[in-house]
């Protein structure tokens, strides 16, 4: 992977057409890149992947540098396992990768050689993409390339870059490597490059799409597409993954799993009480699935969302620990999410009932006075006196009327 300096300057157009790719695939490259990035990328604005193609052709192929830090690989076995286009379409088509440790075929001093050619033939007309969490107690010792601590290594290749762009969770904000105790002291790029334009494309891994459209409208505009408070692309992360998850009419009748492998679990019932993070997560997973393969994503299997995209939630809220539902509600005519506290039935109540009641009349009898008068009221049980007959059998009249 060598770099071509006497091509630097080549457009995507030029490139393709040297390199025998039939405008067929382009076009039909640019159509996936419309249903990947449908809004917020100045590119895919068009209503045709024809004219999508035509403003792809224009850029220029822009030069990569990329880092990989304290990571999985993840985010680079993503962009391998992409269909359309495939990892040699990216490669070779779309940009120019100039350096990168996982795949790049030279080994030490050949590829340290890579790197400082790139960076000194296109110092501030390239961008470096980052990989991984950057290491930085104890002045970076935890990690080290050529003998050189990985936050040295991203200040000074940063420093000659035309912008930044932290790919995966753990170089946008630490990540996996940053959870407590973060014995390294793990950080993102942002905590370490300063006075760069940086974008944070969270996810472990994130949808390749969302780099791939980042890096070809800065090909083709020289601009960056349109940030979130955390520097997130807001076509990718735009929308909450619950607004448009495929369980969420279970969620908005009360249907829920409850564990794995219950009835309601393979019934494909809403994951949320099994720790789910969907309805606080922004990301784009429940409609751009990975790798054009239908229901590629966690909840599609049936486990549920990480919150991976999130700073605040993934790899700090326990994975299965169920979050509290902020702005996410079903119809008032559904089912609550939570239901009310334990309450008595009606039948529950009338037993109920019928037992105090029991047992205060009984407390009531045992208290009253007990009389040997005949016709005392005080007497449990006692019968009314009987009236007073005249001899000819009439009721006799009370001497004066009662009020």
């Amino acid at each position: 992977m060598a770099f071509d300096a006497a091509r630097s300057d080549e457009t995507i157009g030029e490139h393709i057409a040297r390199a025998g790719v039939s405008r067929r695939d382009f076009v039909m490259f640019c159509a996936k890149l419309m249903v990947a990035a449908p809004f917020g990328l100045a590119l895919t604005g068009h209503a045709r992947a024809s004219e999508v193609a035509r403003e792809v052709a224009k850029a220029r192929r822009l030069p990569v540098i990329w880092l990989a830090f304290q990571d999985c690989t993840g985010c680079t076995e993503t962009l391998l396992r992409t269909s359309t286009p495939d990892l040699g379409e990216l490669i070779l088509h779309l940009i120019s990768l100039d350096y990168h440790e996982t795949l790049m075929a030279a080994a030490g001093k050949a590829a340290d050689a890579a790197l400082r050619t790139s960076m000194k033939q296109n110092a501030a007309k390239y961008v470096l993409v980052v990989e991984g969490s950057i290491p930085r107690r104890d002045r970076g010792a935890y990690m080290k390339i050529a003998g050189q601590p990985a936050v040295s290594m991203l200040e000074e290749v940063a420093a000659h870059a035309a912008a930044v762009i932290a790919i995966g969770s753990c170089a946008s904000w630490g990540g996996i490597p940053s959870a407590d105790p973060n014995p390294t002291g793990a950080v993102g790029v942002e905590e370490i490059v300063k006075g760069k334009p940086i974008v944070n494309i969270p996810g472990c891994p994130p949808n390749p799409y969302n780099l791939l459209g980042t890096v070809l409208q800065y090909a083709r505009t020289g601009t960056l597409p349109e940030l979130d408070a955390q520097k997130r692309p807001k076509f990718a992360y735009d929308r909450d993954i619950h607004e448009h998850c495929p369980r969420r009419a279970h969620f908005d009748a009360g249907r829920f799993a409850l564990e794995f492998g219950d009835a309601g679990h393979r019934q494909g019932w809403c994951l949320y009480k099994l720790g789910c993070k969907g309805p606080d997560t922004h990301a784009g997973c429940s409609t751009r699935h990975f790798n054009e393969v239908v229901d590629a994503w966690p909840i599609g299997i049936g486990a549920p969302c990480i919150g991976c995209t999130e700073k605040s939630l993934a790899f700090r809220v326990p994975m299965f620990e169920v979050i509290p539902i902020r702005n996410a509600k079903p119809p008032d005519t559904y089912a609550p999410i939570d239901p009310p506290p334990p309450s008595w039935s009606i039948p529950a109540a009338l037993v109920v009932g019928g037992v105090v009641g029991a047992v205060a009349g009984a407390g009531y009898v045992a208290s009253r006075k007990f009389s040997t008068v005949q016709g005392d009221e005080s007497v449990p049980g006692a019968e009314p006196p009987a009236a007073a007959h005249t001899p000819t059998g009439g009721a006799a009249e009370d001497p004066e009327p009662r009020p």
